[in-house]
């Protein structure tokens, strides 16, 4: 919206302003922080009432997790408001782009807000039927990508980019939009996953995220693009105040989730962000980039996997309890120090991601 002023930065000097992406980004951090911190408490309130008992505990979970019992969760609807709203106000809504990428972020917010929904109605940790989820998600993925795919120009649009190689791709034709969809769908349910402790899934998600709005400003520009030998990909540096909004929104949200928190994330926001994640790292090309800046979310899901697949072939587990960060909490680490601990992990691999950059 404010965007547009920019076309008339000839007339009015200082709306000129307004066609530099990088003040939009910084502005739609600021307003989406200050939307959720405005607007949380009232948010927080209108779900304790409606909830009763709040999210159910895992009764296998830690002990000390029964303590957090009747915190409200779909938080996720704070951050997604303050997402939403900064974004229309800053971004360029003429941008397909942004469009995409809230296509993702509002459908796999609205599956996620209906297996919270159910959970906390039935009283269960037995949400949305598994497969239904999974293909509604697909689905909405799959919608996505073929978005991008329509514009992006030539055969780089079905293409995979690899980094440190500055000119291999690999075109995979009409199976990049099943690849494609499976790494934004992974990357919904894995940041799901990892939404297990307060503060652990939406420190990791704000600085994955600071980095691929990172990638997309720099992937946007073809000077930038150009010096970095990285795929130029026109149009994807507005992602970048997408990316913002979901910073300052996270940034607020954060407020109310630090420990011990007033309210949860939930599927709401986890499914949300996460492929919110996967639809920018797709749009950017850098598909194979994503599952190192998101490392973390990748250890998580994996955690599980191995856990469930090793003990349906064997009957034994490998971890004391899945996904990964309760069992460092069964090992005895306390949560605040499986929480830091994983947010210095997480720094560290968006570090490596954007090393990727240089290093070709």
């Amino acid at each position: 919206m404010i965007a547009y002023l920019g076309q008339f930065a000839d007339q009015i000097a200082v709306f000129n302003v307004f066609r530099y992406i990088t003040f939009r980004t910084g502005a739609a951090m600021i307003f989406g922080f200050i939307t959720v911190f405005l607007f949380g408490p009232a948010i927080i309130s209108a779900l304790r009432l409606r909830q009763g008992k709040g999210q159910p505990i895992r009764a296998d979970g830690p002990q000390t997790h029964f303590k957090k019992a009747g915190t409200p969760t779909m938080g996720g609807l704070m951050i997604l408001s303050g997402v939403l709203v900064s974004t229309l106000f800053w971004a360029d809504l003429t941008n397909i782009y942004v469009w995409t990428v809230l296509l993702v972020t509002v459908g796999f917010g609205a599956i996620g807000f209906y297996d919270d929904y159910l959970k906390v109605t039935k009283q269960s940790d037995k949400g949305f039927s598994g497969k239904s989820r999974l293909a509604l998600e697909f689905l909405i993925a799959a919608m996505a990508v073929l978005l991008i795919v329509l514009r992006t120009e030539g055969p780089f649009a079905t293409s995979l980019a690899f980094p440190f190689v500055k000119e291999l791709l690999f075109n995979l034709g009409l199976f990049y939009v099943g690849f494609a969809a499976f790494v934004i769908v992974g990357a919904g349910n894995a940041v799901n996953l990892t939404d297990g402790l307060d503060g652990l899934a939406i420190v990791p998600i704000m600085i994955a995220v600071a980095a691929l709005g990172l990638i997309a400003y720099l992937a946007g520009n073809v000077n930038f693009a150009n010096y970095l030998q990285i795929h130029y990909v026109a149009g994807t540096g507005e992602l970048a105040p997408v990316c913002g909004a979901v910073i300052g929104a996270g940034l607020g949200f954060l407020w109310f989730n630090a420990p011990p928190a007033a309210i949860f994330m939930g599927d709401t926001g986890s499914l949300a962000l996460g492929g919110m994640t996967g639809a920018v790292a797709v749009a950017t090309k850098h598909e194979i980039v994503l599952a190192i800046i998101g490392g973390l979310f990748v250890i998580e899901a994996l955690s599980v996997i191995i856990q469930v697949g090793w003990f349906k072939i064997t009957g034994r587990r490998v971890f004391l309890m899945a996904p990964i960060h309760h069992h460092f909490e069964k090992l005895g680490w306390t949560e605040s120090q499986v929480v830091i601990r994983f947010w210095i992990i997480a720094f560290m691999l968006a570090f490596v991601g954007l090393s990727t950059l240089k290093l070709r």
